[in-house]
């Protein structure tokens, strides 16, 4: 009996291959008897490219074109859809125009994949539909450098939109940036019911409830909320402008999703492996990707000679399920000594055997200048000492940081660095016990890498001697800080996105620049390979590649409720090849 996933694989996404002319330019298409058949029609209703136009995936020769076409309400039968690509905007040197299928089974979604274009060169696009005249918005792309075509490669890299959270001008923002490619690392739509997570003040007012009102569970419920939040002006600008390059994360399924269920799938929600097919789908359809399965999409890009680029799956293909340290906790609150057994345990997966191989593979043998890894969540190792573990669960459990919980929590972390600065300076007095309590240290995010330590040490062990780039996203807030291994030595570097809309640690520690600046303080003061952290502020991150160096940019947009694209750089950081 064939697997849910093994179905997903037989549905091919992409139904369209286009291969564009080089050294002429072509003549329109035209649709071929539309006017003779039917030279009185009128089209009615709401129809056409509403969701605009996008482009995924851009290689040296190719680029996947995407579009969605709402059929006239009198339009019988399948829409014709036309595609024109040239080198101007004007449309008068045309490399590609012909007649593409839609998908009506895929909800009216047109993906096309289009080949033999040059390296290093921008193009211009659009879906036409000439028996009722729609047109699409003018889409622009990118292919991708070769070796020596460009002195350095930018990529701005987002996660984690919440629609009803506030508006998307992050998306904004980098439309209007000159970043070349965007790296979206999931959290692309959330799952959640009217008045679930994300929900603030400003949601009604913004007429940002989600549609449909329910928590999204069928293929329709999928293609539904993807449709809204694909109907948001600003994500759908950065989309007409960029060329993105995608993988998903929990929420395009459900909250905390492994390879066999999800922390936010009940059982009177019907059958997971069927949710999660549904959901997978409506993700090709929406957020179409070069694979040759539709259960793996990680996958590898080169770019100009400098970056090799890993997109990864650290959600679905191979994950084991998350560690909970409540089920650890013995009846006098100590952590129980099975908790170490369990996380150490060397066959622990966040990657799966074979993505796991591939990608250790691909670390060992590539040998460009940067190897970048496009992980769904943090790498790094955020550990902190873990008496701080009880209070903070405390406070993750009552939603919010009380005025009791916070001066429990100021006291306690107060005491701490006191602690970690003595012996920084070499304080002779300090005792056993107190190095103790700020060396006896433990993931607070069970969900991260942190989670899987065994696995993660493989993977730093074939990148050893390489200069690695961990972009990763999942938290909502920005994170700058060392890769170590368990020696510890430095094996990379970790870059961090904000959110572009979804709340962060000012949703429970409120947003009282004092007391949010202080934790951000605690933070990098006790978790030893941290370097910065913004936990306030929502944004997107831009990395700039070049040979000898990568700096990264932390962008923060001002307000989530009237659209303004500026920004501030919160934080600036470069590491040397």
């Amino acid at each position: 009996m064939k697997t849910y996933l093994e179905l997903l694989n037989r549905r091919k996404f992409i139904r369209n291959s286009v291969v564009a002319i080089t050294g002429a330019s072509l003549a329109p298409t035209l649709l071929a008897g539309c006017d003779d058949d039917d030279p009185d029609f009128n089209p009615e209703g709401e129809f056409g490219f509403l969701q605009g136009v996008a482009s995924f995936d851009p290689t040296q020769d190719q680029v996947i074109l995407w579009t969605r076409y709402t059929p006239a309400s009198n339009e019988d039968g399948t829409p014709t859809i036309l595609l024109d690509v040239a080198t101007d905007a004007e449309f008068n040197t045309l490399v590609a125009s012909e007649s593409v299928e839609i998908d009506m089974n895929s909800d009216y979604t047109v993906n096309v994949d289009v080949s033999n274009l040059q390296s290093n060169t921008q193009y211009f696009y659009r879906f036409r539909n000439e028996r009722t005249n729609a047109v699409s918005v003018t889409g622009q792309t990118q292919t991708l450098p070769g070796p020596g075509e460009a002195m350095e490669v930018k990529l701005a890299v987002m996660s984690c939109a919440n629609f009803p959270a506030g508006l998307f001008n992050a998306y904004g923002a980098v439309a209007e940036s000159d970043a070349d490619i965007v790296v979206h690392l999931g959290d692309y739509i959330y799952e959640y019911e009217v008045g679930g997570y994300g929900t603030n003040d400003s949601t009604s007012t913004l007429q940002r409830e989600h549609e449909p009102g329910e928590e999204i569970i069928s293929i329709d419920d999928y293609r539904t909320r993807y449709r809204q939040y694909r109907s948001d002006e600003q994500l759908q600008r950065a989309h007409q402008l960029k060329p993105f390059i995608c993988v998903w994360d929990d929420h395009e399924i459900t909250n905390d999703a492994y390879r066999d269920g999800a922390e936010n799938h009940q059982p009177d929600e019907g059958d997971y492996e069927t949710r999660k097919m549904n959901a997978l789908q409506v993700w090709h359809e929406y957020l179409p990707a070069r694979v040759t399965a539709n259960d793996r999409i990680y996958r590898n890009f080169e770019i100009a000679g400098l970056v090799h680029l890993m997109m990864l799956d650290t959600r679905i293909i191979g994950r084991d399920k998350q560690l909970n340290y409540a089920d650890y906790f013995n009846a006098d609150g100590s952590l129980d000594a099975s908790f170490s057994t369990d996380w150490l345990n060397p066959n622990r997966t966040i990657l799966g055997a074979e993505q796991r191989t591939w990608l250790s593979s691909q670390l060992s043998s590539n040998t460009l200048p940067w190897q970048v890894l496009g992980s769904q969540v943090l790498m790094g190792k955020y550990y902190i000492p873990a008496e701080l573990l009880g209070i903070t669960a405390q406070i993750a459990a009552a939603g919010s940081a009380t005025p009791g919980l916070l001066a429990q929590y100021n006291a306690l972390v107060t005491e701490l660095i006191t602690i970690k600065t003595r012996i920084a300076q070499g304080d002779p007095s300090v005792t056993e016990a107190e190095r103790s309590r700020v060396q006896t240290v433990l993931p607070y995010n069970l969900d991260a890498w942190d989670g899987y330590p065994a696995e993660r040490e493989v993977i730093f062990t074939s990148a050893a001697g390489k200069s690695l780039v961990s972009l990763a996203g999942d938290t909502h807030n920005a994170w700058h800080a060392q890769l170590t291994d368990a020696a510890p030595t430095k094996v990379g570097i970790e870059f961090a996105t904000a959110s572009v809309s979804s709340p962060g640690f000012e949703g429970i520690f409120g947003d009282d620049p004092a007391t949010i600046g202080a934790f951000e303080a605690a933070n990098v003061a006790l978790i030893d390979d941290l370097i910065y952290a913004d936990a306030s502020r929502r944004g997107f991150l831009l990395v700039t590649f070049s040979q000898g160096q990568a700096e990264a940019q932390w962008e923060f947009i001002q307000t989530l409720t009237s659209v303004n694209t500026t920004t501030i750089t919160g934080n600036t950081a470069i590491e040397s090849a």
